[in-house]
């Protein structure tokens, strides 16, 4: 375990961030770690990671040299960066920014790792959504009526979710059956229960619901 703290992290990808991505949690300065070239991200914003970690494929010579003293290369290549660094860290909430909005491959290939380590307390930040694997407990969300609630399985799983616009009851879901993209809040507490990896997604503007429910399942 390279890092092990009691304070929410973020994991800087290396995908293209929005102006205000490292700054946008509801945590106040949250610990950062880049993940391979995440870390220029950081650079360039005029900060300093906790650590560094990756294969190092992709890290400038310039955030090599900043940051050596806090990099760890994990030279194998049978996991992508996110995993190695996922793997590496706990934290009792953990954002994932520059993962989402870039090559296809790589994003499916971020939710394939969020669906093998569904413990890990992660919320994946993309440019117009979040998206959390539903805890083994179920979560409860607070949001407002309207709020569009997606539910996609990385997995075969019976799914129940209540305070929808489509209520889903003890339904089998599956990558290649049924799914309930698009659905939407009808109350202001929405509570989905799956028993295996399941994908939860809302609006970016949800983030702090988001985390606050996820911090609360006691995952």
């Amino acid at each position: 375990m390279i890092v092990h703290t009691f304070d929410p992290i973020v994991l800087v990808g290396g995908a293209d961030l929005g102006p205000k991505d490292l700054n946008t949690f509801p945590t106040p300065a949250p610990n950062l770690v880049g993940v391979d070239r995440g870390a220029d991200h950081i650079l360039a914003a005029g900060l300093t990671p906790i650590a560094v970690i990756g294969d190092l494929d992709s890290l400038s010579v310039a955030a090599r040299q900043r940051y050596a003293d806090i990099t760890t290369q994990v030279a194998e290549q049978d996991t992508v960066d996110f995993e190695k660094a996922l793997t590496r860290v706990q934290a009792p909430l953990i954002y994932a920014v520059g993962f989402a909005g870039g090559r296809l491959d790589h994003t499916l290939a971020v939710l394939d790792v969020m669906g093998r380590h569904a413990d890990r307390p992660v919320i994946l930040i993309g440019p117009d959504d979040v998206t959390a694997v539903v805890p083994r407990g179920g979560v409860t969300l607070s949001l407002s009526v309207g709020d569009r609630v997606s539910i996609l399985p990385l997995a075969t799983a019976q799914v129940t979710a209540t305070g929808l616009r489509w209520p889903v009851d003890h339904t089998a879901m599956a990558p290649l059956g049924f799914a309930s993209p698009s659905n939407a809040a009808a109350a202001t507490q929405v509570r989905v229960d799956a028993d295996a990896p399941v994908l939860l997604i809302l609006p970016r503007g949800r983030l702090a619901n988001l985390a606050g429910a996820i911090s609360s399942s006691g995952r």
